[in-house]
C-alpha cells in the first residue's frame, strides 16, 4: 500500500481511512484564484477545468464511489454574458480532453440539473460523454450543471402531487423513500447521499446544492480556492472525515447508551 502525507500529520496509509462512498464539491474560487494573478476571471475557470481532471482520478483511486461536482448553478445566469458562454464551452472542451482518460480509469459521467436548458452544443458534449463512458463500472463522475437545489424540491414535490391527483398514488403514500425516489440523485441508489460535502475557497454555506440529500452529510470548508485544490487536500478532506463520529441522530458509542 502506498504512503502519502497527510498536511501536519504523520505519514498514513489508504487503508486507515474510512473512505466516503459518496463526496460532493462546491468548486468555489476559480475568479479570486483569478483575481489574485491579475488575470481575467475565465482564465480561472480554465484553471478549475484542469483541477476537475486530477481530483477526479484522485478520487478514483481512493476508491470513491461517486464524486458529485457543483460545475453550474441555475444562478450562475446571472453572471455576465461572457463569462457565462466560457462556462457553457467549458464542458465541450473539457469532454474531448478527458473522456479517453475517463475510459482508461474506468470513471463513468452521468449529469444532473436542467440539460435541456443548456446550449445544444453543451447539451451533445454532454450526452456523448454520458455515452462513451457508460460502461464503466468504476467511480460515477456526477456533474450538477444547471443545476439549483430548491429547484430540484418543488419539481419533486409537483410530480409526486400530479401522482396523486391522477390515482397513482395516495397522500399515504408519500415518505422520505418515495420523494427521494423523484429527486435527480435518484439513478444513484444508495449512493443518492453525500457522506462528505466539501467547499473550497473558504466560504461557510452550500449555496443550494442538495440540500435535501445532504441532511446528514459530514461538512468540511477550506481556504483552498479550487484552482489551487489537489489530491493531497482531498485525502487531507477525508482525513478529518475518519475521525468523525457519524450518529445520524442515534447514539453509536456503549457508553454514550447507557
Amino acid at each position: 500500500m502506498a504512503l502519502f502525507k497527510i498536511k501536519n500529520e504523520e505519514t498514513k496509509t489508504v487503508s486507515q481511512l474510512k473512505i466516503p462512498r459518496h463526496v460532493a464539491i462546491i468548486m468555489d474560487g476559480n475568479g479570486r484564484w483569478a483575481k489574485q494573478r491579475f488575470m481575467p476571471r475565465v482564465a480561472g475557470h480554465k484553471a478549475g477545468m484542469k483541477t476537475v481532471k486530477k481530483v477526479a482520478i484522485a478520487a478514483s483511486d481512493l476508491g470513491i464511489e461517486v464524486l458529485t461536482l457543483y460545475a453550474f448553478s441555475t444562478e450562475n445566469w446571472s453572471r455576465p454574458n461572457d463569462e457565462v458562454n466560457f462556462l457553457m464551452q467549458l464542458p465541450i472542451d473539457f469532454f474531448n480532453d478527458f473522456v479517453p482518460e475517463l475510459i482508461k480509469n474506468n470513471i463513468r459521467v452521468e449529469v444532473m440539473g436542467d440539460v435541456a436548458g443548456l446550449p445544444k452544443g453543451t447539451q451533445d458534449a454532454v450526452q456523448r460523454a454520458i455515452e462513451q463512458t457508460a460502461q464503466g463500472t468504476g467511480m460515477i463522475l456526477n456533474f450538477a450543471l444547471n443545476y439549483g437545489g430548491q429547484t430540484e424540491i418543488v419539481a419533486a414535490a409537483k410530480l409526486l402531487a400530479q401522482q396523486v391527483a391522477s390515482g397513482d398514488l395516495t397522500a399515504e403514500d408519500i415518505d422520505a423513500n418515495r420523494f427521494a425516489s423523484a429527486l435527480q440523485t435518484s439513478p444513484l441508489g444508495d449512493l443518492a447521499t453525500p457522506d462528505l460535502m466539501i467547499r473550497t475557497s473558504g466560504e461557510l454555506r452550500l449555496s443550494n446544492f442538495l440540500p435535501y440529500q445532504s441532511a446528514y452529510a459530514e461538512l468540511y470548508f477550506t481556504n483552498v480556492l479550487w484552482p489551487e485544490y489537489s489530491g493531497e487536500d482531498l485525502i487531507e478532506a477525508i482525513t478529518s472525515y475518519t475521525k468523525r463520529d457519524r450518529r445520524f441522530g442515534g447514539l453509536n458509542d456503549e457508553s454514550e447508551k447507557q
